[in-house]
């Protein structure tokens, strides 16, 4: 099969984790040890967030002068080198030597009339306390809402519209290569005309994860397309008494269920969108249950095929 799984940011760096280069190799190694045996029997793709890392990089940077910080696009870009540097090493080490692998900074077209811009929602960096989070609001103009019981700053999320590179990773799997690519959900863009003139221009934003990631396993003819998260599953009234965990379902059992914006929302949204616009199977679970997942014995399970929805309590 050809698979295309997105790790969750919490497959690199967890909540409260201290942001080093040591804590995400450690991160990334556990990664590699549930995707290598994937990687031995199927066509795999991985896309991987970046939030944490863009906004360590952001806090980097506001130690320059104003007009020397490095933009989000800038950072997208180096977050997605330096982890797919971490995750070619780490997924080689534990497969043959002769197994190709590629990183590909991807560029991902966004509407610059998308009412993202006008709305603030993507977490990026650091959790802080209600007090440090109102300093550097008043500080820098960044803008932070509630993330659980801490504060996160948010940057404006577009729409993924169009994959770049989406030529040359179909050329590399064409010649069974490990691809890496579409991470943190791309590097924004969009096309800006100057005068007579048409140029494509990064964007101040971060596009989410899981929607890149669904439009990059669509247009690659994905077999199956799974994002990994810190949850086993899919849950219905999460952190309730009553909460039951969601075995599969179909796109319009899940339409009028309300899910976090900020944390399960997309990712449903996502798996929906891939099963109703390629009749193929969409998952989301836990990094150590993969293997289980892609089975169908783990996990959430989202599919055209079967009726309504299955719960385990």
């Amino acid at each position: 099969m050809r698979v295309v799984v997105a790790l969750g940011g919490n497959a690199l760096l967890k909540r409260g984790e201290p942001m080093t280069a040591e804590v995400q190799r450690a991160n990334v190694h556990l990664a590699a040890q549930a995707l290598a045996p994937i990687a031995r029997e199927h066509q795999l793709v991985i896309s991987h967030g970046n939030g944490p890392q863009v906004g360590l990089l952001a806090l980097q940077g506001a130690a320059y002068k104003p007009d020397e910080a490095y933009p989000l696009d800038v950072l997208g870009a180096e977050t997605e080198g330096g982890i797919g540097y971490m995750i070619e090493q780490e997924l080689g080490n534990l497969l043959p030597q002769d197994v190709p692998f590629a990183t590909l900074l991807t560029m991902v077209e966004v509407d610059p009339q998308d009412p993202g811009f006008e709305n603030p929602t993507k977490f990026v960096g650091p959790v802080y306390d209600r007090q440090e989070a109102d300093q550097l609001q008043a500080d820098k103009g960044w803008v932070f809402k509630q993330d659980g019981d801490k504060w996160r700053r948010v940057v404006p999320s577009p729409l993924p519209k169009r994959i770049f590179e989406i030529r040359p990773v179909k050329w590399l799997l064409e010649r069974d290569t490990i691809v890496i690519c579409a991470g943190g959900g791309g590097i924004p863009t969009m096309y800006e005309t100057r005068g007579t003139e048409r140029k494509l221009v990064g964007v101040e934003a971060v596009i989410d994860k899981d929607f890149c990631s669904e439009l990059l396993a669509r247009e690659l003819d994905a077999d199956l397309f799974v994002m990994l998260t810190d949850a086993p599953a899919v849950y219905l009234d999460w952190g309730e008494a009553t909460q039951r965990e969601i075995r599969r379902a179909t796109p319009a059992s899940l339409a009028d269920i309300p899910f976090a914006a900020g944390s399960m929302g997309p990712k449903v949204k996502a798996a929906c969108q891939f099963a109703e616009n390629t009749g193929k199977r969409a998952a989301i679970g836990a990094l150590g249950d993969l293997q289980h997942i892609i089975a169908g014995k783990a996990g959430t399970t989202i599919s055209v095929e079967g009726d309504g929805m299955q719960c385990e309590n």
